[in-house]
């Protein structure tokens, strides 16, 4: 049987060799191949030219090529009539797809692909691409000749490509080849779906499609119908002039496409029912879907070639290739679909991807609103969900905004009566500070740190508490708000009742499984080998063998023992990289100390009263750029340590990524700010028994007015610095930066190239010179990392969402325009909601009202200013209060050698200096010891984090429980679809019925003649023959 299927291909490779131009075997063959040529041809038979797969070194095939042809059409004018690269060269069918590879022209390699004029069928026509030897044939060469070089490794990709487009033609895709390109050395194959692929795969994947039934939206009435008029005219100026984006009183009704009722669809127009973005997401399910299992040759070469021999016929029956394989090879290069065109310049013609240019991706239109449902359109759902999130989180932020600032103001108008502050401004009360490290420096007044505490008033007033509870709510509100707009856009994109099936396994995943499985079959095969027979059992022996074979044929997993090295290296690597960001923040601690020390030697005195500010300053900038510099870092082990994890589907994959580089870059980015907040000062010790690190170095104290103004300088740089630097000023230098690198080196090439590269390019070849599409994932983390700056520690920085609000609204531009101008069009992917996000979002929403809480409690004085107006206070104000919180220290306890090398540097000998903590006095009976009022204050704060913190946490989900996640209205359409849908099809089997009905009524009459003259047949015929007529009135016989 195989030897007769061979024989065709074996004739036409014969006939290739020989030279002629017709198809091998006779007259019916011929025909054969003008029928198939006829289904892929684009021109008339004069003009038509046709690349046909010629499949050599047949006793490595084993297989035989589809009905198809790949299309290398010509015509007189081929850009203009497929719309340069939109079109196949018919200027018909749509480029739905593109393929990229690699080709090389050598002149001492075999090109697999000859040409045939359908015209031309004489014995003796050549191709002009044969005089070539074909690897695996023993074709003498000419005398003197040197043989020619043969690249396995690349006519191994020659081969994959072959059977994996011969398996699309199969599969019912319509491809179609240029390798004429602009761009030296690339080849593109483009794929068209026709009409009855896309129905099928549409009914295969259950994609929603409008019907010909149409319904009118329920309306609000009453005053809320006046209000949202209003409304409408008042916001009417910022929305998008897309029609997509207008307010629709009706909607089709959708249903999950079926080639059996197509009568219920409106196809009127076929080109425009499945969109662009619907197409390329078909033949890419197709792409993933098809296979290539065979390899024509291994990766090695004599002996490895011998030895591989095993492996490689294993390999055939065991590894699959789709579209991720075979890109993850280097079999294709890229594969992407095509933009709808070109989105500037004269003449361009109207489409999509321009309209979003035009009024979504320029800065010009940051005012409008975003158009959600062209960019769902355009990009898919998963896209267009990130941009809705990121709108919607972007106008909850101008409320936040407001609040912080009315904070931030309030905290400014009170400046002046704030009592502390003004206490320690006050030069009269002469108060003389401990010196803040050991013999460089002197003894301080408290007034020099005026400038600090009236700053440090801005943020820590009693208003900045009413924010955090605020913004704790508004953070539950937000995601409750996201999860209301999300059942609305599920509703309005016909996603209500999808559910996501599991994805295709990754190449990666396949390729360890195919190892492992080789490997089980290798050892069964060893102990087969090592077991003798039993001669006296041979049954017994049978049995086992055939047991053996079935427990093989079993589906081959990853278990968690293959994994358990991975999991363990991903375990020590995390703890690795946290302790790297460790190490480096105290770093940064000891540069702090030391260069304290340095400058107070200083003999400026403004250097010396600015030595705070400085450091503070100098210290952040090198925590941001080390941030910024870890965060690429650890974003590249995050990949690495998923990949050796191997996921079996892109999902998992892309759930684990996530979640590494999220842990890692979290405290990256947020351990110099936790230290500020919760570490630094608390474990100073005190004047004459201080806390060294490495024996040399102090440990830091806070400035009297508290950490909580220096936690906001650290925030402040931080944020903003990322929010410029990494995401801004990266996304927007390196794109232009690459641009001016590749016109730099065409200008230097020569001339002729120069000007073949200034030429309009196809629309695939401009695709291909854009970045590929990464993913979301960089997207989402830099706006959940500035979510965390928002919420995390915004009682110490009330305008962070006010940055976070100036940053968005160019960030939405920026990626509107990376999107639409720099990336190749993604792949449109379903989804129903954000996905993993989402529970981060949630996540960092409660431990932001831990955080905040424990900051007002122990890194603001708003507790100890509590404690001591209702406990301590002798008039109930706030007089008095620092002079509370200081401590005495006599100097003559010094321990040798920490004593300040010049005590006189205030112009008098210091006897008691001040230092900030709840001590006993020196002339105590326990001096030095914690005070009763150091417990008072803890007592406070604890009990004061445990009522915010379950408060808050009780009014987030008080508010949860009181907004519904699905909105009324959304709830009675979705019902109302329902009904509608009972409706439609209840009518329609009415339909059936009637007509059934009419049937057998037809059928009935049809019968009732034939009955009416059967009775009156019988007697006739007893009497004696039947009447002359008989025979024609008679229904059926």
């Amino acid at each position: 049987m195989e030897e007769t299927a061979l024989d065709p291909l074996l004739a036409k490779a014969a006939g290739a060799v020989d030279g002629e131009g017709a198809p091998p075997g006779g007259p019916s063959a011929q025909a054969a191949a003008m029928r198939v040529n006829e289904k892929y041809s684009t021109l008339p038979a004069e003009d038509r030219s046709v690349h046909i797969i010629n499949i050599c070194a047949i006793e490595d095939i084993g297989y035989l090529p589809s009905e198809g042809t790949l299309l290398n059409s010509l015509s007189v004018d081929p850009d203009a009539e497929c719309k340069y690269g939109l079109y196949f060269r018919d200027g018909k069918r749509k480029v739905d797809y593109i393929l990229v590879y690699h080709h090389k022209r050598a002149s001492g390699s075999r090109t697999l692909a000859r040409r045939v004029q359908h015209g031309d069928t004489a014995p003796g026509a050549r191709s002009v691409k044969q005089d070539h030897p074909l690897p695996g044939k023993d074709r003498p060469l000419e005398a003197g000749s040197p043989e020619p070089p043969m690249d396995y490794h690349e006519d191994d990709k020659q081969f994959r490509r072959d059977e994996y487009e011969g398996n699309l033609l199969e599969a019912g895709l319509e491809l179609e080849r240029d390798e004429d390109t602009k761009i030296h050395g690339l080849g593109f194959v483009k794929i068209h779906a026709p009409w009855n692929v896309l129905c099928r795969e549409a009914e295969f994947l259950k994609l929603k499609m409008p019907t010909k039934k149409m319904y009118h939206i329920n309306e609000t009435r009453g005053l809320l119908k006046k209000i949202n008029s209003v409304l409408q005219k008042i916001t009417d100026p910022i929305q998008p002039r897309v029609a997509e984006h207008r307010p629709q009183t009706m909607k089709r009704l959708s249903y999950p496409f079926s080639r059996e009722k197509q009568h219920l669809f409106d196809l009127s127009d076929k080109d425009s029912f499945f969109d662009s973005k619907t197409r390329s997401t078909i033949v890419y399910e197709i792409l993933k879907r098809t296979t290539c299992t065979k390899a024509k040759y291994s990766m090695g070469q004599g002996e490895g070639r011998k030895k591989d021999s095993a492996l490689l016929s294993k390999r055939r029956k065991c590894e699959q290739y789709g579209i991720t394989s075979l890109l993850a090879n280097g079999v294709y290069s890229a594969a992407y679909p095509l933009h709808d065109g070109d989105y500037e310049g004269e003449n361009v013609e109207f489409n999509d991807r321009k309209l979003l240019y035009e009024e979504w991706a320029r800065y010009g239109v940051f005012y409008k609103y975003q158009p959600i449902d062209l960019i769902r359109k355009y990009f898919g759902e998963k896209i267009g969900l990130y941009f809705a999130w990121l709108g919607v989180y972007t106008q909850m932020l101008i409320p936040a905004s407001v609040v912080g600032i009315i904070v931030f103001l309030y905290g400014c108008a009170t400046v002046d009566e704030n009592i502390p502050s003004m206490e320690m401004c006050d030069q009269r009360h002469n108060i003389t500070m401990c010196p803040l490290c050991d013999k460089t420096c002197s003894y301080w007044k408290m007034s020099s740190a005026c400038a600090t505490a009236r700053a440090s008033h801005l943020f820590d007033n009693p208003a900045t508490v009413f924010f955090s509870v605020f913004m704790a709510l508004w953070a539950a509100t937000f995601m409750e708000h996201w999860k209301r707009k999300q059942m609305r856009l599920n509703y309005l994109w016909d996603l209500t009742g999808f559910e996501e099936e599991e994805d295709h396994p990754r190449a990666e995943y396949e390729a360890r499984v195919l190892e492992k499985s080789l490997r089980k079959e290798s050892k069964n095969k060893e102990k087969r080998r090592h077991i003798p027979e039993e001669s006296t059992n041979k049954w017994k022996q049978r049995v086992k063998t055939a047991m053996a074979g079935v427990k093989l044929t079993d589906k081959v997993k990853l278990t968690w023992r293959d994994r358990f090295p991975a999991y363990f290296t991903n375990l020590v690597s995390i703890i690795f990289m946290i302790a790297v960001t460790f190490a480096i923040v105290l770093g940064v601690i000891i540069y702090r100390i030391s260069t304290a020390a340095a400058l107070a030697m200083n003999s400026s005195p403004s250097v010396r009263s600015n030595i705070r500010v400085t450091v503070t300053a100098t210290a952040v900038v090198i925590n941001l750029v080390v941030i910024i510099l870890l965060d690429e870092v650890y974003g590249c082990i995050a990949r690495w340590l998923t990949k050796i994890e191997v996921p079996k589907t892109e999902k998992s994959f892309e759930e684990r990524l996530i979640f590494k580089a999220f842990l890692l870059k979290f405290v990256n980015s947020y351990t110099p700010i936790f230290y500020v907040a919760f570490f630094k000062g608390r474990f100073v010790g005190r004047p004459g028994d201080y806390v060294y690190i490495f024996r040399s170095f102090r440990m830091e104290e806070c400035a009297p007015g508290g950490c909580l103004m220096e936690l906001c300088i650290q925030l402040s740089i931080i944020m903003l610095g990322k929010q410029l630097i990494q995401n801004n000023l990266f996304e927007i230098g390196i794109p232009k930066m690459k641009k001016l690198i590749r016109h730099l080196k065409l200008k230097r090439q020569s001339p002729p190239e120069y000007e073949e590269h200034v030429k309009r390019k196809q629309r695939y070849e401009v695709d291909y010179n854009l970045e590929p599409f990464a993913g979301l994932t960089p997207e989402y983390m830099e706006m959940i990392i500035q979510f965390g700056f928002v919420t995390l520690f915004v009682a110490s920085f009330p305008l962070a969402p006010l940055f976070a609000l100036l940053n968005n609204i160019i960030e939405i531009r920026l990626d509107a325009k990376k999107f639409i101008t720099e990336l190749r069009r993604p792949v449109a992917v379903r989804a129903k909601d954000i996905g993993i996000w989402y529970n981060i979002l949630r996540g960092v929403g409660k431990l932001a009202v831990i955080i905040n809480a424990f900051v007002i409690s122990f890194t603001s004085d708003f507790i100890p200013r509590l404690v001591y107006l209702y406990m301590y206070s002798q008039n109930g104000t706030m007089h008095g209060f620092v002079n509370h919180t200081l401590s005495s220290f006599n100097v003559s306890d010094f321990q040798n050698g920490t004593a300040p090398n010049d005590p006189l540097d205030l112009g008098y000998e210091v006897q008691i200096c001040r230092y900030k903590d709840y001590r006993e006095p020196p002339w105590s009976e326990h001096k030095y010891d914690i005070s009763k009022d150091f417990w008072a204050v803890l007592a406070a704060r604890l009990a004061f984090v445990i009522v915010f913190q379950n408060l808050v946490m009780f009014m987030s989900d008080f508010v949860d429980w009181v907004i519904p996640d699905i909105p009324k209205d959304i709830s009675q359409q979705i019902h109302k679809e329902k009904v509608l849908m009972v409706e439609l099809f209840m009518r329609e089997e009415q339909g059936k019925l009637q007509l059934l009905d009419t049937w057998m009524e037809k059928e009935r009459k049809k019968d009732e003649p034939s009955n009416n003259h059967s009775p009156r047949a019988g007697p006739d015929s007893l009497g004696g023959g039947p009447a002359p007529d008989q025979t024609y009135h008679g229904g059926v016989l």
